[in-house]
């Protein structure tokens, strides 16, 4: 099953280690690290020298309790190609210690590839390793980076490769990025065998959106709704006026309210009040960051009318919230009513 001719022998075998912090997500880090056992076994020669790193010894947990056997990053040295950091949970309650800065720092200098997968680019970012690239996070994670680092060049792709920074999305993101880098160092056969051993058939663009389209997430067809619901998501931090909203949607404020209690089940604004505070109460459950940040992110004036707001939508104050879904996230996340 070897393509011979795809294998190019100078660039064997690669070097890439995995930092996985604890807490990451096993989809992530299953969806990167099998396409390159796969490469590996259908190539029959070892392309991909893999390492697994923890933050410190005893190995790494995921989200599901599963643990994996690691090398601390103190001993990991510097013989590395490719370093993919993969975090999940809350990555910014995770406090960099300087010494793994330094260990960044090196492998930086030294010119290893740094990149990030799920959460992990947060992590890049509190490492001021991010500075000037373009780069991608999980969805979950983008409003939180945002307020935390604004200077941050965001977009939200599946995967991002900028010079010598690699983001990608999570989940299962990590097939079609390891799909592009496989193709680039053994070429486009060889990657789509490799692909194909998943039954990883329908490659997705770098470019493709993280979530399902407006249609399927709200279940309208409706171009006035549609149009309306696009304005919104793009201004949550400088809510958007009614007026402002119909005019974006290209119709009358009445028929505009018509069409959500027809369409949705709210009002135009009472579904613009409920995306903000479902955003919040993503960030307050996918962060470490105050209640001010997180009010101002959002578009409330600050911290106590975001509390009153969110307490009279959700039923608990923000800080109860944010305590609970901590406390289960290994368990089935709370259910939010449908905006």
């Amino acid at each position: 099953m070897m393509i011979s001719s795809d294998i190019q022998p100078e660039k064997m075998p690669q070097r890439i280690g995995f930092l996985l912090v604890d807490g990451f997500a096993l989809m992530s880090y299953a969806c990167a690290v099998e396409p390159l056992r796969a490469a590996n076994l259908l190539g029959e020669t070892e392309l991909f020298s893999l390492r697994m790193i923890s933050i410190e010894k005893g190995g790494a947990r995921s989200s599901s309790g599963a643990v994996i056997p690691c090398e601390p990053f103190s001993a990991a040295g510097d013989d590395l190609d490719l370093l993919l950091v993969v975090a999940g949970g809350d990555p910014f309650s995770f406090d960099p210690p300087a010494r793994l800065e330094n260990w960044f720092g090196l492998l930086d200098r030294r010119g290893v590839t740094l990149g990030g997968v799920s959460g992990g680019p947060v992590i890049l970012v509190r490492a001021g390793l991010m500075k000037g690239r373009r780069m991608t996070v999980h969805w979950e994670h983008a409003p939180a980076l945002r307020e935390f680092e604004p200077s941050i060049l965001l977009e939200q792709a599946l995967y991002l490769v900028d010079r010598n920074r690699i983001t990608c999305a999570g989940g299962t993101a990590p097939l079609d990025l390891m799909h592009v880098l496989i193709a680039g160092w053994h070429g486009q056969g060889f990657a789509q065998l490799v692909s194909d051993w998943f039954m990883h058939t329908e490659l997705r663009h770098w470019r493709q959106p993280q979530r399902a389209g407006l249609v399927e997430r709200y279940g309208t067809t409706n171009r006035s709704v549609l149009n309306a619901i696009q304005a919104m998501e793009s201004h949550v931090a400088d809510p958007l006026s009614l007026p402002q909203i119909a005019h974006l949607a290209e119709i009358g404020e009445r028929q505009l309210n018509r069409l959500f209690s027809a369409e949705i089940g709210h009002s135009a604004m009472g579904f613009y009040r409920d995306l903000r505070i479902r955003i919040a109460g993503d960030m307050l459950a996918g962060s470490s960051l105050p209640l001010t940040d997180i009010a101002l992110a959002t578009g409330f004036a600050d911290a106590s009318h975001f509390s009153r707001a969110f307490k009279s939508a959700i039923g608990v104050s923000p800080a109860t919230f944010r305590r609970k879904r901590m406390s289960a996230r290994s368990e089935e996340p709370m259910a939010w009513r449908r905006v």
